[in-house]
């Protein structure tokens, strides 16, 4: 069999995504048990296209790759669009969670590499190669583990460590994807929990009944919201080139996400009786489109031949550290969160996020808000963990380990 890549463009690309993504939804409205678990629309589209061009792949050995341009454009207008709901007093009420969370995150990023080097010895690979199987591919994700792989592959001698740090960040991004929605489930129908204020505005997608004010959208309030979306974005962008000069790297959607919340607040102290923007179903559906169809276009891209070649040891491992991950989501991170409505909420996000990627676990609780009721503050401290607090606390206790 020979091999063959064939480059698919951006215009491809995006359709495709907004296909894939439709197909999911299908197959949801379909298939009760994916509903009852809260699976996200794009993730059961996403997984079956990765898995009929995995087929491809084994049958034939064509190899798509994909121009993810358009993706990660809409990776920047969702969190323009989570910084656009974001309000002070919710920044405010959300610092004693966010420091919860950020602390759960660095003990999550520690355990995982243990997780990582025990499972890394037992295969016969170097201890160091652990944060490969550990937080530099799984909170980190495919950049921080593409980034660090050299480094690991330089200080042990191990050959293909990027492929094994990519193969490790493209199976936690599919167990990312399954795992969020059934802890929500359990934890909120098992404990019966409702949303402290079920009367507050979705933030991202629409509930699934929504009553006549949630669905009141016209051609004026989506170009108010195209707007205020681009006016953040070109701010973001120039913040960034700020941020820049000054040596620092975040990512782009980072500096797009402050300026969201800067435009936002600004409007609302300047002009408090202009029509709304933040928190308007609008808002809340393009910003559902959004990651949706950056969750598409991702899963679907996904180069899932790549697992197949580490066999045994990343099926081991993966599972070690999937049951680590649902376990101290269900009996760490839910009591200490508050054992609410909202800590469940982040819950389903964090199981997402911890395996997968923030877009994963914004996904996860969009699904599970959509079915369950309303929980703003959780859309603006995960991000808010995952976009400033995550690289730096995981760059250390990668770095440690390495030079160790």
């Amino acid at each position: 069999m020979t091999e063959a890549v064939h480059e698919v463009s951006n215009l491809l690309t995006a359709t495709l995504g907004i296909a894939v993504y439709l197909i999911g939804a299908e197959i949801n409205a379909r298939v009760a048990v994916l509903r009852q678990f809260n699976i996200p629309e794009p993730v059961t589209g996403g997984l079956l296209a990765s898995f009929l061009l995995l087929f491809l792949y084994l049958v034939t050995g064509l190899e798509l790759s994909f121009d993810l341009a358009a993706r990660d454009f809409l990776l920047i207008v969702f969190f323009a669009g989570i910084g656009l709901n974001a309000r002070l007093s919710d920044l405010i009420s959300g610092g004693k969670p966010l420091l919860l969370l950020v602390i759960l995150t660095i003990v999550t990023i520690v355990a995982q590499n243990l997780v990582g080097a025990v499972g890394a010895v037992a295969f016969g690979y170097p201890a160091q190669a652990g944060v490969l199987f550990g937080s530099a591919s799984l909170i980190g994700g495919h950049g921080t583990a593409i980034a660090w792989a050299p480094e690991v592959g330089a200080a042990t001698g191990l050959t293909g460590a990027t492929e094994l740090g990519v193969a490790v960040a493209t199976l936690g991004l599919v167990l990312a994807a399954l795992v969020g929605g059934p802890i929500a489930r359990l934890l909120i129908e098992g404990k019966n929990l409702s949303p402290e204020r079920p009367d507050e505005e979705h933030t991202v997608g629409l509930p699934d009944h929504p009553n006549e004010d949630e669905a009141k959208i016209d051609h004026l309030t989506i170009m108010r919201v195209l707007l205020h979306l681009n006016v953040a974005i070109i701010l973001g962008l120039s913040l960034n080139e700020v941020i820049l000069a000054t040596g620092l790297k975040l990512p782009l959607f980072v500096p797009c996400l402050i300026m969201g919340i800067v435009v936002a607040n600004l409007r609302a102290a300047l002009a408090p009786k202009a029509p709304p923007v933040s928190r308007t179903p609008s808002l809340a559906l393009i910003s559902e489109f959004s990651l949706g169809a950056f969750l598409a276009m991702s899963l679907m891209s996904l180069q899932l031949w790549t697992i197949a070649e580490l066999g045994l040891a990343i099926v081991v491992i993966m599972g070690a550290q999937t049951l680590f991950a649902v376990a101290f989501v269900i009996w760490v991170l839910f009591p200490v969160m508050g054992g609410n409505y909202r800590a469940a909420v982040l819950s389903a996000g964090f199981g997402g996020f911890a395996l997968g990627a923030t877009p994963t676990a914004i996904a996860n609780m969009t699904a599970v808000t959509k079915r369950y009721g309303p929980s703003p503050i959780a859309f603006i401290v995960l991000p808010l963990v995952s976009a400033f607090f995550v690289d730096i606390a995981n760059a250390i206790v990668i770095q440690t380990i390495v030079n160790f």
